[in-house]
């Protein structure tokens, strides 16, 4: 069977999650079985089979498996959304086939993505901007005090630093391909510790820098924390130095407790984190009361979950509601999951995410030019790190930070944006696979 029919088969799932899990819901508020569901996931079959046929006609030889895990991943999250709110559900729908034509016109603009080296500067000075946006007065958006978003008319948020970590990440692709020669040969051994020549290795410490700064005035660690994973991976395969990512990582540790022990609300983060069932830290304002329910929930769902639609989210008689699990389709939609369809189906959907960031590092090890496979290691570690991020503080791993889990939780920017990356590793894996 050729590649591409294995991604129109594979698309099969998607389209039945669609309607099983519309089903699940509508059964379980009125009892009734409604052709609904039917219809919503025919509607989405043939947007899925569309966008097929366009990767048919223009990347032959692209990664068959991609796209459909980004299909199935789509598809339960617009079924989690809809069953928090009807709305929100009909927005994610509109935003999806937004984050389709956004994919579309970027392989059809960046065919020969290589193009975008040339334009490195522009694109990082452009991802810096997008990174100061919310930081504005009347345009920014803070929730939970973090400054995260920015108002557009009509009453949407946007969250540029999705779009950012596309930007940064092409940035040290081009960067690195120049210079990882000359990292590896004019390292220096100081103290027995390998480092980079500053010479060239400085422009991206001073970029870097300025970006971290600027996530840290917004208060938004998580995607601090994200664009240095990506730092570190893009640098390891540049130069195969380990020494780089310990001392990196070392630089790391020393800068998470200085920020941990000098910054008021990263140090209530942490404490939060550590203490989340502490009375004082339970009622104080931003304070626990979020990751707590959020542990909660997940141990109420146990191994199989209490079935979609059956998680409490909202205190029954408030008025105005009051939320049991405060942002359940953002921040803790990993915690309703893991309530509804339990510890099975919560680990269900990060195997997908696996399986998603192994075939963009399998394009990365597949990819014949040095741009190429720095730029698919560093889109699927930073998608990884995504992951890892949202779900490791709704698990209560590392601290809880307000990033949204990719193609699932709800937000226009994160899934047009995931949308565009996909597209480009998609271009990555076309040109690797291609016969010669």
């Amino acid at each position: 069977m050729s590649a591409r029919n294995r991604e129109l088969f594979a698309l099969v799932p998607a389209s039945l999650l669609v309607t099983a899990g519309f089903t699940g819901v509508f059964i379980q508020r009125s009892n009734v079985l409604s052709n609904v569901s039917l219809t919503y996931g025919a509607i989405f079959l043939a947007l899925c089979l569309a966008t097929h046929l366009f990767i048919r006609f223009t990347l032959r030889h692209a990664d068959p498996y991609m796209f459909p895990l980004a299909a199935v991943l789509a598809s339960f999250g617009v079924v989690m959304v809809y069953r928090i709110d009807a709305t929100e559900a009909r927005q994610q729908a509109q935003w999806f086939v937004l984050g389709l034509l956004l994919f579309g016109a970027t392989i059809i603009f960046f065919r020969d993505y290589r193009r975008l080296e040339r334009y490195r500067y522009i694109i990082v000075l452009v991802s810096l901007a997008l990174l100061v946006l919310p930081r504005l007065p009347h345009v920014g958006y803070a929730a939970n005090g973090a400054y995260l978003g920015v108002r557009l008319p009509g009453g949407i948020v946007f969250q540029p630093t999705e779009f950012s970590k596309i930007g940064l990440v092409i940035f040290l692709a081009s960067y690195l391909r120049d210079t990882r020669q000359v990292m590896v040969m004019g390292a220096r051994r100081i103290l027995g510790v390998t480092l980079p020549p500053l010479k060239h290795f400085g422009p991206v410490l001073v970029i870097w820098g300025v970006a971290m700064v600027i996530l840290v005035a917004l208060h938004d660690v998580g995607s601090s924390l994200m664009f240095y994973g990506a730092l570190l991976a893009i640098l390891y395969v540049a130069t195969a130095r380990l020494s780089f990512v310990v001392v990196g990582l070392a630089a790391f540790a020393l800068g998470a407790w200085f920020l941990g022990t000098h910054v008021a609300h990263i140090t209530g983060r942490f404490e939060s984190w550590l203490h989340p069932f502490q009375y004082r830290l339970y009622h104080a304002p931003l304070g626990s009361y979020q990751l707590a329910n959020g542990i909660f929930a997940q141990a109420a769902g146990g191994l199989f979950g209490q079935g979609f639609g059956q998680s409490v989210l909202t205190i029954p008689g408030t008025h105005p509601v009051a939320y049991l699990l405060p942002a359940p389709e953002t921040d803790m939609i990993y915690a309703v999951i893991t309530n509804e369809v339990g510890l099975f189906g919560a680990t269900a959907v990060l195997i997908a995410y696996l399986l998603f960031v192994y075939r963009g590092l399998k394009a990365a090890a597949l990819a014949r030019d040095s741009f190429s496979k720095l730029l698919a290691t560093g889109l699927a570690a930073v998608f990884g790190l995504q992951v890892f991020v949202i779900v490791g503080g709704v698990t209560r791993v590392i601290p809880l930070t307000g990033v949204t889990l990719p193609f699932i939780s709800y937000g226009g920017a994160s899934i047009v944006a995931n949308f565009v990356l996909l597209a480009l590793l998609l271009l990555v894996s076309d040109r690797a696979r291609r016969p010669s």
